[in-house]
């Protein structure tokens, strides 16, 4: 696996990861959240974050991580490739590139929850409603410097 800066012909690619990974792991949303998020996806999100992509041997998108500054905003992997090292390969570059990375996890999506926990992550703070003000709670997370 490597990582790579996005490229313009990726955005349709990563969309579907988006999705399929929501699917696979957001078990809390109904269908009309999923489509409302992947609006957001696709006009805000990935238009307007520093995104990376996570690829396999053969040169094709697998996942992918979106930063703003110091926060990873999003990192998604494809259902096929979970609990293969691309989310800590993803967290190893974003820490070259930005050092100590705060993120915010849906607390319904404990696998992503535990995830970041087993990486280095510390709950923080919590948020009764998401970025849109939803009822789906947040945990805001940080590293700390060992």
């Amino acid at each position: 696996m490597n990582i790579r800066e996005v490229q313009r012909d990726d955005l349709q690619e990563l969309l579907k990861i988006w999705e399929q990974s929501v699917r696979a792991s957001h078990h809390f949303l109904s269908e009309q959240d999923i489509q409302s998020l992947r609006l957001i996806v696709r006009d805000q999100a990935l238009p307007n974050l520093e995104i990376w992509v996570l690829c396999n041997d053969q040169a094709m998108p697998i996942g992918f991580m979106g930063l703003d500054g110091e926060k990873l905003e999003a990192l998604f992997i494809a259902p096929s490739n979970f609990r293969q090292g691309g989310g800590q390969l993803m967290l190893q570059h974003a820490r070259q590139l930005k050092g100590l990375l705060h993120v915010d996890v849906n607390e319904q999506n404990t696998d992503a929850l535990q995830f970041y926990l087993s990486n280095g992550f510390h709950i923080t703070s919590r948020s009764e409603t998401d970025a849109q003000g939803q009822p789906f709670p947040l945990l805001h997370l940080h590293e700390t410097a060992e």
